[in-house]
Order: structure tokens, then C-alpha cells, then sequence
């Protein structure tokens, strides 16, 4: 009885953490050619979604004002080997779409046109992006409509879609928990390897150093 009563407390705190880890909101401020990058470690076949909008600094008002359209971001998404998967010029309020592919930890990289824009040479620029991970890109007041869900059958859709993303960051930390052990083994191994080594050059200079004192003494007759 007790297994069965703490199920759907384990399953609401995973949800729960789940929701914290694949909604990210923030804002953060760029100069005139300067890039900003974040990491985001993804399960493999995830949707993200990021939606940015940018903000000029006025300096006669001292405030942040929405910038023109004149004004874009450049958006590069690369995976952990390193490869683009994503390189396109957006405008100065957009939003980016990608798919991940290999489970890791992924580079979101943002900077403006800056050089095509001469009314920001040398100001500020201040960027709000928010990324959504996994089922909360969903649109699913959209999906209600287009597949003409009731209530119920959307909440069951969306349960599913949760439980299918936890299914995937499982499978990526069971990911990382065999390369973090293979790395561990891999260290352990060089570590122990290069103890061996010591021990031989230290048993070779014992060596050498006693033979050398030996012929010594015997060249001084005092053995």
C-alpha cells in the first residue's frame, strides 16, 4: 500500500523538476560586436524553441526602448561534436527552432548585425530569450484546436508527452553516468599505469646509483 500511495508523489516530483529544468527565461545585455553564448544540455530528439526580442539603449532617455527592424540577431546553435545545426540571420524580435540529434550539451550562441546597422555603433543592447525544451515547446491550444481535443483527451496528451520527456532525460543521464564512468576508468587507469612507470625509473636509478658506488669504492680500493 505504501508503493502505491508514494507513485504519484514521485511522478508529480519528477514532472515538477521536469518543468523547472526545460523552461528557461532570461535577459542579458550585448555590446556592438560582442557574442553571447549559453550551454543547454538536451536529451537526443528534442525540440527547442527559443523567442527573443531585442532592446536599443536611448541615451536621451536613459531607458531601454524596442529596437526597429533594421536592428537583428544572428543565431548559431552547434551540438557537443561541435557541428552547426543551426546559422541564420533573424530580425530584432524573432523566434529559432531546432532539434537536437545527439544528447550533450548544447551551444546557443547570439550576437547582432551591428556592423549593418549604424544608429547602435557603440550602444547597448539588451536581448530578453526565453527557451523552451522538450513537450513545452508545444503550442497546445493550437494542437486542441487542430486535432479538436476535448479537455480531457489534451491533458491525457500532455501527460504523455511529460512522461515521454522524463523517459528521455532518464536515458540521457543514464548517458552521461556511462561516459562519466568511462572516463573515471579511463583516469584510473593512466593513474595506475604511471605509478608503474615511477616504480621502474625509481628501481632503475637505485639500480644504477648502487652500481655506480660499487665501482667507485672499487676504483678507491676502499672495497
Amino acid at each position: 500500500m505504501v508503493s502505491v500511495r508514494m507513485q504519484p508523489c514521485v511522478l508529480t516530483v519528477l514532472l515538477l523538476t521536469v518543468c523547472s529544468t526545460f523552461v528557461s527565461s532570461l535577459y542579458f545585455h550585448i555590446g556592438e560586436t560582442e557574442k553571447k553564448c549559453f550551454i543547454e544540455e538536451i536529451p537526443d530528439e528534442t525540440m527547442i524553441i527559443g523567442n527573443y526580442r531585442t532592446q536599443l539603449y536611448d541615451k536621451q532617455r536613459e531607458e531601454y526602448l524596442p529596437a526597429t527592424q533594421g536592428l537583428g540577431m544572428f543565431v548559431e546553435v552547434k551540438d557537443p561534436d561541435d557541428k552547426v545545426i543551426l546559422s541564420r540571420q533573424y530580425g530584432s524580435e524573432g523566434r529559432f527552432t531546432f532539434t537536437s540529434h545527439t544528447p550533450g550539451e548544447h551551444q546557443i550562441c547570439l550576437h547582432s548585425n551591428s556592423s549593418k546597422f549604424a544608429l547602435f555603433a557603440g550602444g547597448m543592447l539588451r536581448v530578453h530569450l526565453d527557451i523552451q525544451v522538450g513537450e513545452h515547446a508545444n503550442n497546445y491550444a493550437e494542437i486542441a484546436a487542430k486535432d479538436k481535443l476535448t479537455e480531457l483527451q489534451l491533458r491525457v496528451r500532455q501527460l504523455v508527452e511529460q512522461v515521454d520527456q522524463i523517459q528521455k532525460e532518464q536515458n540521457y543521464q543514464r548517458y552521461r553516468e556511462e561516459r562519466f564512468r568511462q572516463t573515471s576508468e579511463s583516469t584510473n587507469q593512466r593513474v595506475l599505469w604511471w605509478s608503474i612507470v615511477q616504480t621502474l625509473i625509481l628501481v632503475a636509478i637505485g639500480i644504477w646509483q648502487m652500481r655506480h658506488l660499487k665501482s667507485f669504492f672499487e676504483a678507491k680500493k676502499l672495497v
